[in-house]
């Protein structure tokens, strides 16, 4: 019995894998925030689910903050992981500034290219900060990250100029599997859902918007918005997308709403992305209660065309 229940085993474990790309609003991140001892614990799990993780409202002028959030990881995942980050210049219109902090395993991805978005016409408070990145598919080797965090006084234009910035991306890098995502207010006082399906990104063809409208991205019991966002662009990056959420950490972490806003007032939002297409259906029950001489064979062909 070992031998037919270690491949299936194996067969559940291949078809469970998937590459998980987040992005979170982390409200004002200091080091004098994460050195305290239930931020930095909360911060490290949060960021340790992610294979790349884009950071928001990082307001550290020196990368102190970040390299502390990195020991820590490291630390925890010591011979077992690696990472890097790539962070992007101060960015804002007043003196009040936010950086883009890109925080990624650097076992399982590699970083590409990078730019910063060059914003001529001042459309943006902190305009993206692009990046490309490896992924561990033959199916699509590559994806190109968008993050951006809106001012809530000027959402919708803002959306508007990010589809020039997917133009822009496309036409450098030649490639048109693109994910948009980060802290959007896309919803409530900031953006009227009549307002919203008005977006260039809602009207053009080719964008899903992963994150449905409706799901709560906010930790506070007294709201209900959808403010953080995750566009897919591209029919492969598309059909890769197994799931996509926001990631209620107070609930899986069993913390109060006050422990919680220590953290942030936003969940983290995130997609899983297969290796494969979803064009291979999970085995059935008569599938595996067929002989090994029968079932390897199988199983043989299923991972040749998952690979």
């Amino acid at each position: 019995m070992h031998g037919p229940t270690t491949l299936l085993l194996l067969f559940l474990a291949s078809q469970a894998e998937a590459f998980r790309i987040c992005a979170f609003n982390a409200h004002r991140l200091t080091l004098a925030k994460v050195t305290r001892e239930q931020v930095k614990d909360t911060l490290v799990q949060i960021l340790a689910r992610c294979d790349i993780m884009v950071l928001q409202e990082v307001v550290d002028a020196s990368n102190k903050t970040i390299s502390f959030l990195l020991e820590e990881l490291r630390s925890k995942f010591y011979n077992s992981r690696c990472y890097g980050f790539l962070n992007s210049p101060q960015l804002g219109r007043s003196t009040y500034k936010e950086k883009y902090v890109y925080i990624y395993r650097s076992d399982k991805t590699q970083l590409l290219n990078f730019y910063q978005y060059e914003d001529e016409d001042d459309l943006f408070a902190r305009e993206p900060f692009v990046a490309q990145f490896t992924l561990p598919s033959k199916i699509l080797p590559s994806v190109a990250l968008v993050p951006l965090h809106t001012t809530p006084k000027d959402v919708e234009n803002e959306l508007n100029a990010l589809h020039t910035v997917f133009l822009d991306v496309a036409r450098r890098w030649q490639s048109k599997d693109i994910i948009l995502l980060g802290d959007f207010n896309a919803d409530c006082a900031s953006l009227a859902k009549k307002r919203l399906n008005t977006l260039l990104l809602r009207t053009e063809v080719g964008f899903s918007w992963a994150i449905a409208d409706g799901e709560d991205t906010t930790v506070r019991a007294s709201t209900n918005c959808t403010y953080d966002r995750i566009v897919l662009h591209g029919v492969t990056c598309q059909g890769l997308m197994r799931t996509a959420s926001a990631f209620n950490f107070p609930q899986s972490f069993q913390l109060s709403e006050e422990e919680a806003l220590t953290i942030s007032d936003h969940y983290p939002v995130e997609v899983e992305l297969d290796k494969a297409t979803h064009c291979v259906q999970p085995p059935s029950l008569a599938f595996l209660l067929l002989p090994v001489s029968v079932l390897l064979p199988l199983l043989t062909l299923q991972c040749s065309l998952v690979a």
